[in-house]
């Protein structure tokens, strides 16, 4: 029997990328598509908790989806739980642009929904696709100028390694970052710190009141070892992704600064 996939993504379910994944892991697996009805980008780990899902059968292409009026990650536990699929791996994307350093996959709703997964106990890779034009992200993700065929050889090549092998020791989250054309081969990496020097653009409605957007440009290039800097020289970044949030190294100041009950504080009698 084929090992089983929930495949899911943040741009919503008639997205090019996405149905490029499904293009590229049906050979290897039993595919089956849940994700947003509508675009979802940047909403992160965001769940709905205030209001009912609705999960819609459709069909893209003579294949059978799940349209889930909800972000990622209430397309996750809609698969796990309610459609109870029961997969060997989630796999989130193909993002149409790329989820590089702290800054973007903790905004991205395709890392969003892989994590989701791998709190869930599901191992999950997220897989994105660097645009050349940012402006393409903000286009109809159903009609994508870009080519998917390289990316389509990494998603199934990345998937099946760990189809057939645990994630390393440590890892809960796969993040995979794809050049827009690749010139290298692959690269481990970690994250960089930020993807966009962030800004704020004021204008002016018709009646004079001020409105804003965030922008900014994208950092040109990060240190050496970062997904960035991956990317950026044509290398496939694979970046390892823990769930665990906590900052190791502060433990030891903060014990100083705050004992334990009954405890001293360093210094004083």
């Amino acid at each position: 029997m084929k090992p089983k996939i929930l495949l899911t993504n943040d741009d919503g379910v008639n997205s090019a990328g996405l149905w490029a994944a499904y293009e590229a892991l049906s050979p290897i697996a039993e595919v089956t598509v849940v994700a947003p009805a509508t675009q979802q980008s940047a909403v992160g780990r965001s769940i709905s908790i205030f209001e009912p899902i609705r999960a819609n059968e459709i069909v893209h292409e003579g294949v059978a989806a799940y349209a889930v009026g909800g972000k990622p990650t209430d397309s996750v536990i809609i698969g796990l739980y309610a459609l109870a699929l029961g997969p060997d791996l989630v796999v989130s994307g193909i993002n149409i642009g790329e989820n590089l350093s702290f800054e973007s996959i903790m905004t991205s709703g395709t890392v969003g929904a892989a994590l989701e997964a791998a709190n869930q106990g599901t191992p999950a890779i997220a897989f994105s696709l660097q645009v050349e034009d940012q402006g393409d992200k903000f286009d109809d993700p159903r009609f994508h100028r870009q080519s998917f065929a390289e990316a389509k050889k990494v998603v199934r090549d990345v998937t099946r390694t760990f189809l057939n092998r645990k994630f390393p020791s440590g890892a809960d989250v796969i993040n995979v970052n794809i050049p827009s054309i690749v010139r290298g081969g692959y690269e481990v990496t970690r994250l960089s710190d930020k993807l966009f020097q962030t800004g704020v653009e004021r204008r002016l409605d018709p009646r004079g009141r001020p409105y804003f957007w965030i922008n900014g440009p994208l950092i040109e290039d990060a240190e050496e070892g970062t997904d960035v800097h991956a990317v950026r020289k044509g290398n496939i970044s694979i970046t390892p992704i823990t769930l665990d949030c906590t900052a190791a190294a502060a433990h030891e100041e903060l014990q100083r600064l705050f004992p334990g009950e009954g405890g001293r504080e360093k210094g004083k009698s």
